[in-house]
């Protein structure tokens, strides 16, 4: 591909994407409370220019990079841009997904969000924007700027429904470990800066540091990327940020916005820092591993369907720093295949994970407009009156669990596959230590099965457990267009492995020096990243499989019953009033996790007493970080306040007197 369009660049086209979201954000300012137009007409039309920006993506990967400079920003600062394999990767993500959730939100948004339409329409066109931004970001400037921009758009929309204390409270706490991410983030460009008063990326991969200040910028951006992602012990904002937001803006945040921080890491990690030392790489897949450990048993035990879906993106985020830290560890003893392996694992997920919890969380939406509820212990029996809803909740369903010929089986595959051949590493502890992270993996990703088998049941299986829930009605026209694509980008990606990896050959080439393009084009519809003699899966042909095996059975059947059908109510172990309360509750569902796992948990139990009228058992599962990392945080922080607070009197002339001291310390600093 050339890398132009006409005589435009395509960097030069991706730029006008930009300046057309932000007029559809400003003309929302204009139409502030006309919600039909703003519903039906800009958020279509910000949902047509994602998928132009995905389709110019595409058409980026695999050519020359471009570069532009803008000249916006502060004297001497401008805007440094460039459009390379990595950065368009990650824009095909953005763009594509943030078709779908446009186009649901078109049907999705109603009268009384807390926000006014216009505004709302504002807040998220910036918010796509500034990902776009972050990922084309050439320099440590534009790059904070556009992160910093992304963070204050997403708490606008976290906080739409500002009049409840505890959205506030979640999107404070949200803007406050954004802050501290950035901070990190900043820090680690002046260390890779290395004195030279350069801030461009360019300057940045010329560099030669020492490892002691390799090591100290790779652990800044590690420390500020990993709050962004919620890489433990950093989580804590995100499983109360996305149940506070609409579901939209949470499919935004958790579908897209999470790949911002793993864009910044690979950024970072692989392409400006020279050096790779294999225990950064270990590094990342011990955290990883506890990250992707505790959010799926934290999932498995929630009995909000948000929450549940907030913690499994924390689980899935940890299964990418394991990926990102095998690959490192592969890089940096030279094992280019090895690492372009789990690199094209990584990425692969990050498709793979956008399209599935997007999917996710937009059902969880229109489940929440349909019955006012999103306690597990409400719902149920929904696939009757939801039927659409239903079906398309259960192929995001099935991709989280990792199932084939979804694409979340794909990923999960690939990287188990990047386990196998670590007996090559000359680190014998390694050697010995990675098997054992492989096999919790295979556990975390049961454990998502089983979690994604608690969710589905108990909202759309079973009998409703509410009587208001006879009165819940499916989605309109718009959230099921958009609940659609995603689902169709599920079945994509399970389908056609072997040519999506061909596409990221692009950035793995780029970051690692390797790629699986080859081998995978040699195989055509089998997918065998490393040859067929090593492992090969047929994603097409176990599809063929399984729908022989459905066509088999159903003319066993019509053979041997002459089509001849007995219909009668299910057997209840000879009780035939069965009711709701007889089903199994989402407490009662994640019972044997929270015992096997019950060190994970902070668990208070009300128990009921012999004379309670109406007896009931209630269990509060919280985390023990919160305790003992920040609540001391937050008790000393309180406490410096007050000290602080001491000063201020109200009288001016103590204020006098505090800068006549301060002026007085200045000159004498000066003098010396």
């Amino acid at each position: 591909m050339g890398g132009t369009v006409g005589h435009w660049l395509l960097l030069d086209w991706m730029l006008v994407v930009a300046a057309a979201w932000l007029l559809i954000g400003a003309v929302g300012v204009l139409a502030l409370h006309r919600l039909a137009f703003v519903s039906h007409v800009l958020f279509p039309l910000g949902g047509l220019v994602g998928l132009l920006l995905g389709a110019l993506a595409l058409a980026a990967l695999g050519s020359v990079p471009e570069v532009a400079v803008l000249p916006i920003g502060l004297p001497g600062l401008p805007f440094h841009l460039r459009l390379d394999g990595l950065s368009a990767y990650f824009l095909m993500v953005i763009g594509t997904v943030a078709a779908g959730i446009s186009v649901f939100a078109a049907g999705y948004f109603r009268q009384g969000e807390g926000t006014p339409p216009g505004l709302l329409c504002l807040e998220y066109h910036l918010f796509l924007i500034s990902m776009a931004g972050v990922v084309l970001a050439d320099d440590a400037y534009a790059f904070m700027v556009m992160w910093e921009t992304m963070a204050l758009s997403s708490f606008f929309l976290v906080t739409a429904n500002h009049r409840i204390a505890e959205v506030r409270s979640a999107g404070y706490l949200y803007l406050t470990m954004a802050h501290v991410g950035a901070i990190a983030v900043l820090l680690c460009f002046g260390v890779l800066q290395a004195n030279t008063g350069d801030y461009t990326f360019a300057n940045m991969r010329a560099q030669t540091l020492t490892p002691f200040w390799a090591s100290a910028g790779f652990l800044l951006a590690m420390f500020g990327f990993g709050a962004k992602a919620g890489l433990l012990p950093l989580h804590v904002w995100l499983p109360e940020a996305h149940p506070a937001a609409p579901s939209p803006v949470s499919a935004m945040m958790s579908g897209v916005m999470l790949n911002t921080a793993i864009y910044g890491l690979l950024r970072v990690g692989l392409d400006l820092l020279q050096m790779r030392l294999w225990w950064w790489g270990a590094l990342l897949l011990a955290f990883g591993l506890g990250t992707a450990l505790f959010g799926v048993v934290f999932a498995a035990v929630q009995t909000d369907m948000k929450r549940l879906l907030a913690y499994s993106s924390i689980e899935n985020m940890g299964l990418l720093f394991v990926a990102i830290g095998l690959a490192m560890v592969y890089s940096a003893y030279d094992m280019k295949q090895l690492a372009a392996l789990a690199l094209t694992a990584a990425l692969y997920h990050v498709a793979s994970h956008a399209v599935f919890k997007s999917l996710l969380f937009l059902g969880t939406g229109s489940v929440l407009h349909a019955t006012a509820e999103r306690s597990l212990g409400k719902l149920g029996g929904l696939i009757r009156p939801m039927p659409w809803v239903g079906w398309l909740t259960l192929l995001g369903v099935l991709t989280s669990a990792g199932l084939p010929p979804l694409g979340g089986f794909v990923s999960e595959w690939l990287l188990l596959q990047s386990f196998l051949f670590t007996t090559g590493l000359p680190v014998p502890l390694l050697t010995m230590l990675i098997p054992v992270v492989a096999a919790l993996i295979a556990l975390v990703a049961a454990l998502a099965g089983y979690t994604m088998v608690k969710f589905y049941g108990v909202i759309f299986l079973g009998q409703p457990r509410e009587p208001k829930l006879a009165g819940a009605h499916d989605a309109g026209r718009w959230e099921r267009a958009g609940m659609l694509w995603l689902g169709l980008g599920c079945v994509a990606l399970g389908l056609l492995p072997s040519h999506f990896i061909r596409q990221i050959e692009a950035v793995t080439q780029q970051l690692v020096g390797g790629g699986l393009g080859a081998h995978v084009a040699a195989n055509g519809w089998l997918l065998a990243p490393l040859g067929p003699e090593q492992a090969s899966y047929g994603p097409v042909i176990f599809l063929l499989g399984i729908l022989a095996s459905f066509a088999l059975a159903y003319l066993l059947v019509r053979s041997f019953y002459h089509g001849r059908l007995r219909r009668s109510p299910p057997w209840a172990c000879g009780f035939p009033w069965g009711t709701a309360r007889m089903q199994d509750t989402a407490e009662g569902f994640g019972q044997p996790i929270r015992q096997i796992f019950e060190p994970f948990f902070l668990m208070r139990r009300d128990l009921p007493t012999p004379f309670d009228e109406q007896p009931r058992y209630h269990v509060t599962v919280a985390d023990h970080f919160w305790r003992w990392v920040y609540l001391p945080i937050i008790g000393l922080a309180s406490y410096l306040a007050r000290v602080i607070g001491v000063i201020q009197q109200g009288r001016i002339s103590a204020y006098l007197l505090y800068s006549f001291l301060t002026l007085i310390a200045v000159l004498l600093a000066v003098m010396r």
